[in-house]
C-alpha cells in the first residue's frame, strides 16, 4: 500500500481533531503543517515530527504531498481550496467549504479540471446515530416520514469571539451560529428528510449583540421534498454545549436522539437503537469519532479512486443553500424556495 502524505493548514482548535485521525489511518504519514504563528507552528512541527510552513503556497510546491487538509477560518477556504486543487493536491476541508454559494460555484469549476478531489468534513454523517436513524429511515421501517424537529443550544461567550476576532462577522465568516454551529444539524435534518424544498425563517442577535455583528439564536420551518414538516430551532446563548436534540415523527411511531442516543418510540415501548461512541483523546465531546471516520473514508476514495461516499461540493451545497436561505428569509419575512 502507497503511503499518502498529508499537510494541514491551520493549527486552530479543530486541527487536533485532523491529527489524530491522520494518526489512526493506515498507510498516511503527516508530512507538514502550515500555519501564520511561526512560534506555535515549529513547536507543533517537533511534536508532530513533521515540517512547518508559515505559507501554504511554498507548501503546495511539495510534489510529495498527496493530500491537504484545510482548517483554517472560513473566509479562507475558498482561495486555499483553489490553489491546492490547481496544484494536483486531494482536498479536505473543513465546513463550510465556503461562505456562500458564489463560492460553490467556483470550486465546483475548479474541480472539474482538476486531477484531485474535494471533500468535505461533515463528520456527523458518520455517528453511529446518524448512520441507524438514516438507514430506518431509507427502510421506510417506521412508515412515511411526517416530521423532524431539531433543536440545538451551545454556549458562546464574548471571549470566543474576541479570542479569534474573525468570527462572528459576515465579512470573514459569512454568518456565526447558522454557517458555524448549527450548519451540521442543518445537513443532518435535509439527509434525514430528503431534501428541503422550501423554508420560512428568523435569525436575531440576543445575548451577543455587543459582540457580534451576526446571529446568536435562529429558527426555520421547513418543507420536505416528500411532503414532511420540520422545525429547526438553534441558539448560542445556552450556558454549555448540551447535545442535538432530534424527534422524529413517522406513521407508525417516533425516532429520539437524545444524549447521543437513539430511540425508537411505538406502541408505548422506547427501545435503544444506537449510541455514538465515547470520542478519543481530548477533543470536544459533541464532535465524537465522526473526524476519523470521514477522514478515512476519504482516504479509502483517494486510493481506490472513487466519489461515492465522500461528502462533496453537491452535498454541503445544500446546507449552505439552507443558510443562505434562512437569512433571505429572515430579511424578507416570507419563504424562500431553495433549488432542486
Amino acid at each position: 500500500m502507497k503511503t499518502l502524505n498529508a499537510a494541514i493548514i491551520g493549527c486552530g482548535a479543530i486541527h487536533t481533531c485532523h491529527v489524530e485521525a491522520l494518526r489512526q489511518t493506515p498507510g498516511v504519514v503527516l508530512r507538514a503543517i502550515v500555519d501564520i504563528d511561526p512560534d506555535k507552528g515549529r513547536a507543533l512541527s517537533g511534536e508532530y515530527d513533521c515540517a512547518f510552513y508559515q505559507d501554504y503556497r511554498e507548501m503546495l510546491c511539495d510534489v510529495a504531498i498527496d493530500v491537504v487538509h484545510i482548517c483554517t477560518p472560513h473566509y479562507l477556504h475558498k482561495p486555499m481550496v483553489l490553489a491546492a486543487l490547481a496544484a494536483g493536491k486531494q482536498v479536505f476541508c473543513e465546513k463550510p467549504v465556503g461562505m456562500n454559494m458564489a463560492d460553490i460555484v467556483e470550486m465546483r469549476a475548479a474541480e472539474k479540471q482538476a486531477d484531485g478531489r474535494l471533500g468535505v468534513c461533515y463528520q456527523n454523517r458518520l455517528n453511529p446515530t446518524s448512520l441507524a436513524l438514516r438507514q430506518l429511515l431509507s427502510e421506510n421501517a417506521l412508515g412515511r416520514l411526517l416530521s423532524i424537529n431539531a433543536f440545538l443550544t451551545w454556549s458562546r461567550t464574548p471571549p470566543y469571539y474576541a479570542n479569534s476576532p474573525w468570527r462572528g462577522r459576515y465579512a470573514s465568516e459569512g454568518g456565526s451560529l447558522l454557517i458555524n454551529q448549527a450548519i451540521h444539524t442543518l445537513d443532518l435534518v435535509q439527509w434525514f428528510g430528503g431534501g428541503v424544498t422550501r423554508l420560512k425563517g428568523v435569525v436575531d442577535c440576543a445575548r451577543l449583540e455587543d459582540t457580534i455583528d451576526t446571529e446568536d439564536t435562529a429558527m426555520a420551518t421547513l418543507e420536505f421534498s416528500g411532503g414532511a414538516r420540520g422545525l429547526f430551532f438553534a441558539s448560542n446563548n445556552h450556558t454549555r454545549d448540551t447535545p442535538l436534540q432530534l424527534d422524529i415523527h413517522c406513521e407508525q411511531g417516533e425516532l429520539q436522539l437524545r444524549d447521543n442516543t437513539l430511540w425508537r418510540v411505538s406502541d408505548d415501548k422506547r427501545v435503544m437503537i444506537a449510541s455514538d461512541e465515547t470520542p478519543y483523546g481530548h477533543s470536544k465531546r459533541y464532535w465524537g469519532n465522526g473526524h476519523i471516520n470521514a477522514i478515512r473514508q476519504f482516504y479509502d476514495a483517494v486510493r481506490s479512486d472513487r466519489h461515492s461516499g465522500v461528502t462533496g461540493l453537491n452535498d454541503a451545497a445544500k446546507s449552505l443553500h439552507m443558510v443562505e436561505a434562512i437569512y433571505r428569509s429572515s430579511q424578507l419575512r416570507q419563504w424562500v424556495t431553495l433549488p432542486e
